[in-house]
This record gives structure tokens, C-alpha cells and sequence, in this order.
């Protein structure tokens, strides 16, 4: 372990007049010539990155910004289901800021930074205001006021939503303002561009090398800072509800040029997905956690009871959220919600299609709502299920089982959402900084358009106004040498010539992933998956096979290059959570609970970041540490009881 300090560059002064504070007293850049002079690189299309590059292009910076899909409306945002949060109080419920800020805190179990939490809870409000001007198509109360609804880990209604397409939705809002952006010549989109390593010159991010997906074309792009906003990590784990093409690389390239990786051991398994259906399977469908605002989750008393849930009288079923957590009932957060399904189903008491199933069942909402209503709320995501399993929500219960969604750790961030590499800057899901263990439900889209609309402007504004930056350009040795080792690397990759395909090694490492750094984990089994990773490396680099070439479009050869990154973030992730002699949020480890099976954190010995230093191939890496400081909120024991 190394004794590297990590400043988080908190402001002084109250908590709540940090972020104004802030931003007064640090420099802009002027409007006109000198922002026009200044090159953003954004990657990633989402709500943090399609709402930084639009932004940003608005104020009149020059900004490049990537995605690897053929549209930035194709960005994984957009499967976003069930809501966004903001501290309105429209449902004059007892809402406020300060309660958004310590919901976040407490959902997160006590592992995330208070003034990043808190600026998110502010900024929150105004996304709604924004996004509204924008268009977005929220729901409405029969008067005309928004509606909002409520989502686990909460006790008030603050959430805002479209249907079960909220992300879609904001999705449109922000490519409908990058678009005009794009017109006015300030935003200059690159689709179909995969971002394969980040240039560093003199200590500062300077720009990109990426890969012309349809082309297979190398191409250097220089800028004075770089945004990263590429998502989350869960398709580690092989099925996840992430889309096939989501992943890692851009950050993980990051993190090898020098960025520290925090937390990477705090992945979510979001508790109401569809039950796997087989192994031919390339991804698992979410059902969103809004459901469970209608919907009661239980499961036969009886183990081992398979008949069909209608058959099942109402006094022979366990509503066991319900049983358990009396206070919040089927409205707990997710990773408890999650891990009590998995305690439902070890002890045999499962849906009757799979021992990986339960019951999401909406008969007594439909009795006292009526079924348009509900079809009103929640109608796409029953058709949706209906496609898969071919029972109707209407009129049989839901199966549902969790699996892995949202990815809290990420790339180290300071206040300013720089990495440990000055000029690069983290947004969303990439980064680290708001959620701590445990992310709360309609909390990522907050975060991401918070970040992108408002956070990253201004600090990457603050940022150049600053920074005494070299003259380079892409003709420079430092982008020459970054581009040859990426051809290198994929010309590795081509070489190999062995027999097992990306699928079948992918496959393997998901399974090690689920099997010992999913929902519970323990120490002999996370050595077990250290141990098992490094030999699917090893078989990786010498028995791959990777057919075509990289002078076209290469599917096998994208995702071949990702999956070497997972392999190598996934034993990190087995180290983190080995490492974490404790039990917190989303990272579960079964010798660290309490005689009722919850969690038990350390606060003594854990109340940190973990901050992991790259220190080569095969090299074991270095930890350094944040510590963890609460001023402004009382720590105490999780419950939601």
C-alpha cells in the first residue's frame, strides 16, 4: 500500500454555500475568441456526456465529442426506465434538499463524499427546470402539475418520470441541444469512433487516440482537455442490463496512463430484472424499480412449490419485503431488495420457472386502481415482458430476479470531477463520487445531467483559465508513441490465433464474477476468483481466436479488445472487495453480518475511498486511500425497518 495523499479539493465554508462559493471564486474563461480557441475532447454521448459537449458547445468552446454508436441517441441513457430524482417538494411531503442529500448518503451506507453529495442534491431542481424547457414529456397530474412517484430507499415522492422511459426521453432533450450545437459548428460529433487510449503530455490530459469502427482507421485527436463520460462496467459480469456494446475501455485505458480507480468492488444488482432464460443469452432485461411502487414482491412459504403463482391461495405466500422491512416494505433499496430475493431463493422458495426467480405481482394495485391506470404508469415495461415470457402483468404475477446494473466505483474525481491526471475530467457513471456503496434508484440520470449540464462546464472552465499549457498538436511524439502502442496492441490481439472465442472466455469470466463478487462474496472465494481470473488472462493471450482483420469493421476484435480490459478490471474489482474486511451497500461479504443477515460496516477501520494505482501488466496494483469525513450528517447503522 503507498502513502499517496489524495486531495479531494473540498471548499471551505458552510456545506451548503460550498458550490456557489465555489464557483465565484474561481476564474471563467471570456466568451467570444478566447473560448473559441480552446479544444474540449467529450467522450461518451449520454446525459453527462451529450449534456457537457452541448453545453460546452453553447458557451462557445470548440468540442469534439465521441460516441461508439452510430447516433448519440443510440447512448445506453436511453434504456434508463423508471424515473429522475429532484428535491421539489411538489407533493408537499416534507421533501427538501438537505433530505435528498442524507437519503443519498444513507442509501449509499456511509461511502460516499458529503459535498459532492450535497452540490448534487442542489443542482438537482434545476435539471427538472431545464428539461421541461427542453421538451422532455414528463408525466402530469390531471391539473397539470408534474407527477412525481416514489423509489426505494425513500419515504417522500421526488421522482420524475415518463412512462418507463424517462432516460429515453431526457435522452432526446439533450441530442436535441447537441444538435443544435452541432449546427452552429461549435459541437463536432465523431459516431462509430471507440476511444482506445488517452494522450498525456507533461503530466496533462491532451487528447484521444481512437478507432474508426467501420474503417478500422487510427486517428489522433488533440484538445486542451479531455471528459470522460463512457458509462459503467457491469457487462463484466457477461449478462448484465447494460447494452452488449457498453464498456470500460476508455476509462480503463485512463486509469493505465495514470488515473487511479476507486471503489471498482461497489457494483449494483439491481433486484427486478427478467430471470435469465438460457446461456445463449447476450443480456438481461431490466424491469425498472418503479414497479415496486405497485407491485408486491413475494414467494410460496412452502419450499420447493412450483405451481403457477395464480394457483398459489394468497395465505401460502410470503411477502417477505413486506415482512421484513415494515417501514418501507417492497420500497427498500435496491441491494437490499436484491439480497433478500437471493436469501428467498438458497432456502428454495422461488418462482416456478427457475430456483433464480420471484414474484413481482400487481393484482392488488389492478383491484384498486383499475387496470388502465396502471397500464397508464407502467404499460411499456408490461408489454416488454410479455414479449420475453409470454404472461401478461395484468393477470399473472411478474418474474423477477437481480442482476447486475449500475456500477458506482470508477475513476478517482476530486470536487472539480478532475482525475488524478490534470486536464482529465470524469462525468457520470464513470466516476466514483456520488453513490458510494449503493446507488438509490432514479439517482443516475440526476447525476449525469447534473454533471453534464452544469458541473463540467464549469469546472473545465475553471480548469483552462488556469493551466499553463504546452504548444502540441497530433503531430507530436507523445501522439505518435500513444498510437503506436495501441497498434501494437491490437496486432497482438490478431496474432494470437488460438481456438476460444471472446464469447466462450467472456462467458467464463461472468460466471467466476457472479459466482464468488456478486451479491455475497467471502474471502475464500474472492482468492479463489483472483486465482481463476489470472489463469483466464493467461489462456486469453495465448489460446484467443480473432478472425478478420483490423482494417475493416471488426466486431470480434472490439469486443476482444474490451474483454482484455475486463479481465484485468475484474480481478481488481476481487481485490477491492477482498480487501474490505466489511459488509457495505452493494458489497455484501458473508463473515461481516449482522445475526438478522444484514450488513455490517466498519466504520473504524473503512470510512475510505480505496484509490487503485495501475503499476503494470501482471504487477500487483497500489492502494492509496481518501478518507471519508462527515460533518454535516450522523453516521449510524443502515435500516430501513
Amino acid at each position: 500500500m503507498s502513502n499517496r495523499i489524495l486531495d479531494a479539493k473540498i471548499p471551505g465554508g458552510p456545506l451548503a454555500d460550498k458550490w456557489d462559493t465555489h464557483m465565484m471564486e474561481n476564474p471563467l474563461v471570456a466568451p467570444g475568441g478566447n473560448r473559441r480557441k480552446k479544444t474540449i475532447i467529450v467522450v461518451g454521448t449520454g446525459l453527462a456526456g451529450g449534456g457537457a459537449a452541448a453545453t460546452l458547445g453553447e458557451l462557445g468552446y470548440n468540442v469534439l465529442n465521441f460516441c461508439i454508436q452510430d447516433t448519440p441517441r443510440r447512448a445506453h441513457s436511453v434504456a434508463a426506465q423508471g424515473g429522475i430524482n429532484a428535491a421539489k417538494n411538489y407533493q408537499s411531503d416534507g421533501d427538501s434538499v438537505y433530505r435528498l442529500f442524507y437519503d443519498t448518503i444513507k442509501g449509499g451506507d456511509y461511502r460516499s463524499r458529503e459535498a459532492n453529495v450535497y452540490r448534487l442534491a442542489q443542482l438537482s431542481a434545476g435539471i427538472i427546470d431545464q428539461s421541461v424547457a427542453m421538451g422532455v414529456p414528463f408525466a402530469r397530474e390531471y391539473g397539470g402539475t408534474l407527477a412525481n412517484r416514489s423509489f426505494g430507499g425513500v419515504q417522500v415522492s421526488r421522482t420524475f418520470y415518463a412512462r418507463g422511459q424517462t432516460g429515453q426521453q431526457l435522452l432526446l432533450g439533450v441530442y436535441s441541444a447537441l444538435v443544435r450545437q452541432m449546427e452552429a459548428g461549435t459541437v463536432h460529433m465523431f459516431p462509430r469512433h471507440e476511444m482506445l487510449d488517452l494522450v498525456v503530455v507533461d503530466g496533462k490530459a491532451r487528447g484521444i487516440v481512437a478507432r474508426e469502427l467501420l474503417t478500422g482507421k487510427i486517428k489522433r485527436f488533440c484538445a486542451d482537455a479531455v471528459v470522460l463520460a463512457t458509462g459503467g462496467y457491469s457487462p463484466v459480469f457477461y449478462l448484465s442490463t447494460n447494452a452488449v456494446n457498453s464498456n470500460a475501455t476508455a476509462a480503463w485505458r485512463a486509469h493505465r496512463r495514470g488515473a487511479l480507480f476507486s471503489n471498482p468492488c461497489y457494483t449494483q444488482i439491481h433486484p427486478t430484472a427478467v430471470p435469465q432464460m438460457g446461456d445463449y443469452q447476450s443480456k438481461l432485461t431490466l424491469m425498472s424499480e418503479s414497479l415496486r411502487n405497485d407491485g408486491r414482491v413475494w414467494v410460496p412459504k412452502a419450499p420447493g412449490d412450483k405451481r403457477r403463482p395464480n394457483d398459489i391461495p394468497e395465505n401460502e405466500r410470503d411477502y417477505y419485503l413486506e415482512r421484513r422491512y415494515p417501514a418501507f416494505g417492497n420500497l427498500v433499496p435496491r441491494d437490499i431488495a436484491a439480497r433478500a430475493a437471493k436469501v428467498e431463493c438458497d432456502q428454495g422458495k422461488s418462482a416456478y420457472y427457475s430456483d433464480q426467480s420471484v414474484y413481482l405481482d400487481f393484482s392488488e394495485a389492478i383491484g384498486r386502481l383499475g387496470k388502465d391506470v396502471v397500464a397508464d404508469r407502467y404499460g411499456n415495461l408490461f408489454d416488454m415482458y410479455h414479449e420475453i415470457i409470454g404472461d401478461s402483468p395484468y393477470e399473472t404475477p411478474m418474474m423477477i430476479y437481480p442482476a447486475p446494473h449500475y456500477t458506482m466505483g470508477g475513476l478517482w474525481v476530486d470536487y472539480n470531477l478532475q482525475s488524478t491526471i490534470e486536464g482529465l475530467f470524469v462525468a457520470g457513471e464513470a466516476n466514483f463520487s456520488d453513490h458510494g456503496a449503493n446507488r438509490l434508484g432514479a439517482s443516475a440520470l440526476m447525476q449525469g445531467l447534473a454533471d453534464g449540464y452544469f458541473v463540467v462546464p464549469r469546472v473545465v472552465a475553471n480548469y483552462l483559465a488556469n493551466a499553463e499549457l504546452k504548444d502540441t498538436n497530433e503531430e507530436a511524439g507523445e501522439f505518435k508513441a500513444v498510437e503506436n502502442d495501441v497498434r501494437e496492441h491490437t496486432q497482438r490481439l490478431l496474432n494470437i490465433k488460438g481456438e476460444r472465442t471472446v464469447r466462450d472466455i467472456h462467458w467464463e469470466l461472468g460466471r467466476t464474477m457472479w459466482d464468488k463478487v456478486g451479491m455475497a462474496r467471502e474471502g475464500k472465494g474472492l482468492q479463489e476468483a483472483i486465482a481463476k481470473i489470472g489463469k483466464l488472462r493467461e489462456e486469453f493471450w495465448q489460446n484467443l481466436k480473432v478472425t478478420g482483420t483490423d482494417a475493416d469493421l471488426n466486431k470480434q476484435l472490439e469486443q476482444a479488445n474490451r474483454l482484455g480490459d475486463y479481465l484485468e478490471l475484474g480481478e481488481l474489482m476481487a481485490r477491492d472487495a477482498l480487501m474490505r474486511e466489511e459488509s457495505c451497500g452493494g458489497h455484501f461479504r458473508n463473515e461481516h453480518q449482522t445475526e438478522e443477515g444484514e450488513a455490517r460496516r466498519d466504520d473504524e477501520n473503512f470510512m475510505f475511498v480505496s484509490a487503485w494505482e495501475y503499476t503494470g501488466e501482471n504487477k500487483e496494483p497500489a492502494l492509496h486511500k481518501e478518507d471519508l469525513e462527515y460533518k454535516d450528517i450522523e453516521v449510524k447503522t443502515r435500516s430501513y425497518k
